[in-house]
C-alpha cells in the first residue's frame, strides 16, 4: 500500500518537473531567439504566450475590439479554454499539476517543512485564513479593471511568476521583485501562500470547484475521523467535515485521497456521481 501511495505521488511530482522545465526552456529559448539563436524543435515563444491568464485578461478587449491585450498572444486565448476545460472536469488541476509557479512555491514550502515542522502552514488561525483567502479575487477584479483601462497589461508590473522566470532580462519591474521576494519569505511559513491570497488565475479556477464534475469525495460510513486528510491539505481545506469538496481552494492534488495519505480505502476519492457507501 505504500509504496502505490508513493508512486501517486512521483507521478504528480514528476508532471510538475516536466511542466517547470518546458516552460523555463521555452522562456530561455525565446530570449535566445531574441539574440539571434535559438534551441531548434524548441518554441521560442514568449512567457505571455503560453500563460492562459493572458486569455483572461484580454477576455474584455476581445468582445468588446476584437483583439487581445498587449504582449498577448492567440495561444494563451487557446490556453485559456483548455485549461478552463480541465477545471470543469478536475478542478483547481492546472494549479496543483502544470503551473510553474505553484511548484516553485512547493520547493521553497519544503524548506519550511524542515524549519517550522508541524507548526509549517498553521501559524495563521483558520477563523481569519479562511478571510484571506478572499483577497485574490479583489487582486482578480483590480487585475481585469485596470487591464480593461490601460489597455497594457497590468500585472505584469507585479507579477512575481514573470519576475522568476525572466529575472535576467531587465524587463522585471523592481515591485515584481519585491512581491517574488515576499512570496519566497511567506512561503517558508506558509504552504503556497501566493495561491492561497494572491493568484488572480487561481480565483478563476478556484470557482470550477463548485460544479466540477470530478470532486473529492468523502465517504462518512468508512470514514475514521482520523484527520489524516485535513493535516496533508496544503490548502488546508477541512476535508475530513466535507462529503464532497467544494472549497474554492482546491488544486486537486490528491494528497488527501486513500490514494495517497487517507489510511482507509476507497474513502476519500477523486470520482464523479455520488460516493459508494460500504455494504
Amino acid at each position: 500500500m505504500a509504496s502505490k501511495r508513493q508512486t501517486a505521488g512521483r507521478k504528480r511530482t514528476r508532471i510538475q518537473l516536466v511542466f517547470f522545465v518546458l516552460i523555463a526552456a521555452i522562456v530561455i529559448n525565446h530570449s535566445l531567439h531574441e539574440a539571434g539563436m535559438s534551441i531548434p524543435i524548441l518554441s521560442s515563444a514568449s512567457i505571455h504566450a503560453v500563460c492562459p491568464f493572458g486569455g483572461v485578461v484580454s477576455i474584455y478587449e476581445y468582445f468588446v475590439k476584437g483583439t487581445f491585450t498587449k504582449k498577448i498572444h492567440e495561444s494563451s486565448w487557446v490556453l485559456m479554454w483548455i485549461t478552463f476545460a480541465m477545471a470543469a472536469l478536475f478542478g483547481g488541476v492546472f494549479c496543483g499539476w502544470v503551473c510553474p509557479f505553484g511548484t516553485f512555491q512547493e520547493w521553497i514550502g519544503k524548506l519550511g517543512k524542515k524549519l517550522f515542522k508541524k507548526r509549517f502552514n498553521r501559524f495563521i488561525p483558520y477563523s481569519v485564513d479562511k478571510w484571506l483567502r478572499y483577497l485574490r479575487y479583489l487582486v482578480l477584479a483590480l487585475v481585469l479593471y485596470m487591464t480593461a483601462v490601460t489597455g497594457k497589461l497590468f500585472f505584469e508590473e507585479y507579477d512575481p511568476y514573470y519576475a522568476l522566470f525572466r529575472f535576467w532580462t531587465g524587463e522585471v519591474a523592481i515591485s515584481a521583485f519585491v512581491i517574488l521576494g515576499l512570496v519566497i519569505i511567506a512561503n517558508l511559513f506558509v504552504e503556497r501562500p501566493f495561491c492561497k491570497y494572491a493568484c488572480p488565475f487561481g480565483a478563476v479556477l478556484g470557482l470550477f470547484n463548485l460544479f466540477r464534475f470530478f470532486s473529492i469525495k468523502r465517504n462518512p460510513i468508512t470514514c475514521t475521523d482520523c484527520g489524516a486528510c485535513d493535516r496533508n491539505c496544503p490548502m488546508n481545506i477541512p476535508v475530513a467535515t466535507a462529503d464532497t469538496v467544494k472549497n474554492h481552494q482546491c488544486l486537486t492534488c490528491m494528497k488527501c485521497t486513500s490514494e495517497q495519505k487517507c489510511p482507509e480505502a476507497d474513502t476519500v476519492e477523486l470520482m464523479a456521481g455520488k460516493m459508494k457507501e460500504a455494504a
